[in-house]
């Protein structure tokens, strides 16, 4: 049985963790906050230039945009894994990560070429140990990264996909819902697909297009490309902090749990010691008498 003195010990040792994961907790709710306000601001621009596109879905037949070239068949994929520079952020790294090799498997198994791209240090070092090669590498996405990133990120896909280097760009990466709800998701960001609205049966306001509308679909093409890689960039980042306050936050309860029965068990030990010296103490003034 451990001694008093050790259980103390424990105990203020499972304190300073505690100060520790409760301070984390703090910070990781104030930059949680901060980026979902990011989030939140992106997300009318780009719902708006997305359906700005798909009101003139129907030219998609006429302009010549490499971005929208749809292959017969997928013979190769490029695949960009966005997971943290941390740890400490619970599953959110690890069930990503499973996400994309369950993925690359997948593609693998239909006879599809893939090349592989990681943005963060765990998704490096987690594909270094499984031994599959990296095309490129990216440890610039965390709480500073915004649009010069990510329009980094959109050239150099873009232009592979043009270049017909690949026929296809996937970006597996967590998605932020809401503040209680984020999941890792695959996203296809080319070839773009444009969704004709006017099919569905809302054929909305008319609109006067200056210049004409053909000239603005060709670009809004590169830009509703950057402005994906931007909101993605952001929710990954804003998922990353909610993951990690909730895992302080679960270890922070957990060590002031620990600290309950350590404390119980201190007393317990201390309690059993007063009375062995009691009885100690009651039994040799009997002895003497």
């Amino acid at each position: 049985m451990a001694t008093p003195r050790e259980i103390k010990k424990r105990i203020n040792s499972v304190k300073n963790t505690r100060k520790i994961t409760r301070t984390m907790e703090m910070v990781s709710t104030a930059k949680a906050k901060k980026a979902t306000n990011k989030v939140n601001a992106a997300k009318p621009y780009a719902d708006l230039t997305r359906e700005l596109v798909s009101s003139l879905s129907s030219l998609a037949s006429i302009i010549h945009s490499p971005y929208l070239r749809k292959p017969d068949k997928i013979r190769k994929v490029a695949i960009l894994a966005i997971a943290a520079n941390r740890g400490l952020c619970g599953g959110f790294n690890s069930n990503l990560l499973r996400m994309v090799k369950n993925r690359i498997e997948e593609l693998k198994s239909k006879g599809v070429e893939v090349e592989v791209h990681a943005a963060g240090k765990k998704a490096i070092a987690f594909f270094k140990f499984a031994k599959v090669e990296l095309v490129t590498t990216h440890t610039n996405i965390d709480d500073k990264a915004g649009s010069k990133e990510a329009n980094d990120l959109a050239s150099y896909f873009m232009e592979r996909f043009a270049t017909e280097s690949v026929d296809s760009v996937e970006i597996i990466s967590t998605h932020y819902y809401s503040a209680a709800t984020q999941k890792p998701e695959i996203t296809t960001v080319l070839p773009l697909s444009m969704e004709d609205t006017n099919s569905k049966g809302s054929s909305g306001p008319d609109v006067l297009y200056e210049p004409d509308p053909k000239t603005i679909l060709e670009n809004l093409l590169p830009m509703v490309i950057k402005t994906t890689f931007v909101k993605i960039i952001l929710e990954s980042v804003a998922s990353e902090h909610i993951a990690r306050r909730v895992a302080m936050k679960a270890a922070t309860d957990a060590a002031g749990e620990m600290i309950k029965v350590l404390t119980r068990g201190y007393n317990r030990v201390r309690q059993a010691k007063i009375t062995q010296e009691i009885s100690e103490i009651v039994g040799g003034a009997e002895a003497i008498s």
